[in-house]
């Protein structure tokens, strides 16, 4: 159910009464028109160039100084003084063909906003026309940097580069959002602690002796060879680690052969080893060639690993959490923060949070009775209101981490 409170107050910079929700409503028809435009043109990673030109001229229009960054994506500082809080957007596409069916459903082959980044980047381009505005009337006693980030979704991230470039520096602490689809819009998730998981690819090529499958023991009979790989390294993986760690090594690719009478002499197998904690994945990643040489080593075949470490959890630190619960339980309402379960996926705003503290709420995208859809899909399908909601609670965050630094926090 969607919460609107009219009488929501946060605190200004100066600590007097200021209610987010009726600055923002100014936008919202405005901003559903933009993030439409985005899910009509997506573009994938460090491909993100007309969204890039997008966020820039309408962060310049509303006399903002937006600063690129080397590939695609941008920043920009609203307020004034030392950098309070960072705020991070990502704005990069999946290579998933749209099944939706919505009148602006992508328009790009192969390219979808799949994962809500769409949404992602209005809300906080919401956020950075709403703090501008009132910074305009009563001015930010401290700096808020909006961060329109390339790249989520290819390993290790554009968060790793963005980094690089100095979007930190100087920055306290950091806060994020993702859609969720399994919460309703007008409530958000939060967790304190790990509320993602470790995420890596793992690509083995399997080489052996082919032959005919009349004779495999002439052979290295590497189809079976394969299949053991594939059910036993996760199997002696999970018990060389502790259980709790939660270590899941699970194939999206297995490929080999052409005919049904011939053992083939190559083959390639692929998929990601996920983990709940951080110690335990960097065990995991010193483990993993031992576990495929001795996996593989009754078989006869050669296997060639290739290990692309991905990203560490999303650890969200306590004082932010609260934080941003306090902030979205002023904007949305008493009953509208919820506890999530820590996810399975990865997310490269891990790489931010190892730099400051910080956390990432999840956004509530579905409607209330209506169908659950999932994350990554071509059906995936946002409730629109929930853009209100995530400007509503990201700038009354900011706000309140502006006052907090304000006071030595």
């Amino acid at each position: 159910m969607v919460t609107h409170m009219a009488n929501s107050p946060t605190l200004s910079a100066s600590g007097s009464p200021l209610h987010v929700t009726p600055l923002v409503g100014k936008f919202v028809d405005e901003l559903i028109d933009f993030r439409r435009t985005v899910h009509r043109y997506p573009e994938l990673s460090y491909r993100e160039h007309e969204t890039t030109e997008r966020l820039v001229a309408r962060l310049e229009k509303a006399g903002l100084k937006p600063v690129r960054f080397s590939h695609t994506g941008c920043y920009v500082d609203i307020g004034h003084g030392p950098i309070a809080v960072a705020l991070r957007a990502d704005i990069d596409a999946l290579p998933i063909q749209e099944k939706t069916g919505l009148d602006f459903a992508s328009v790009n082959d192969d390219v979808m906003h799949a994962c809500g980044h769409d949404i992602h980047q209005t809300v906080m381009l919401g956020v950075a026309l709403t703090l501008a505005d009132i910074d305009s009337s009563a001015p930010l006693a401290g700096t808020v940097r909006v961060i329109f980030q390339p790249a989520e979704e290819q390993l290790p991230g554009g968060a790793v580069s963005v980094i690089k470039e100095g979007a930190l520096e100087g920055v306290p602490r950091a806060f994020a959002l993702h859609c969720e689809p399994k919460v309703d819009v007008g409530q958000v998730g939060t967790r304190i602690g790990a509320i993602t998981s470790a995420t890596d690819t793992i690509k083995l090529k399997v080489n052996g002796r082919g032959g005919h499958t009349s004779r495999p023991h002439l052979t290295e009979d590497l189809i079976y060879a394969m299949g053991q790989i594939a059910i036993n390294v996760p199997a002696v993986l999970s018990r060389n680690l502790d259980v709790r760690s939660g270590v899941l090594v699970v194939w999206g690719q297995i490929e080999a052969g052409v005919a049904p009478n011939a053992i083939p002499a190559t083959g390639y197998m692929a998929g990601t080893m996920r983990c709940l904690d951080a110690d335990a994945w960097y065990r995991a990643g010193e483990l993993l060639d031992e576990v495929v040489e001795q996996v593989s080593a009754p078989y006869g075949v050669e296997v060639e690993l290739e290990h692309v470490p991905g990203v560490p959890p999303v650890v969200n630190t306590e004082t932010e959490t609260t934080l941003l619960e306090n902030a979205a339980r002023a904007e949305l309402g008493e009953d509208s923060v919820v506890l999530m379960e820590q996810s399975m996926g990865g997310e490269d705003f891990a790489w931010m949070l190892q730099e400051v503290p910080g956390s990432m709420m999840r956004l509530g995208t579905r409607t209330p009775g209506g169908p659950t859809y999932d994350l990554h899909q071509a059906d995936y399908i946002a409730d629109e209101r929930a853009i209100e909601c995530g400007i509503r609670v990201m700038a009354a965050t900011a706000l309140r981490a502006v006052n907090l630094e304000r006071r030595g926090g």
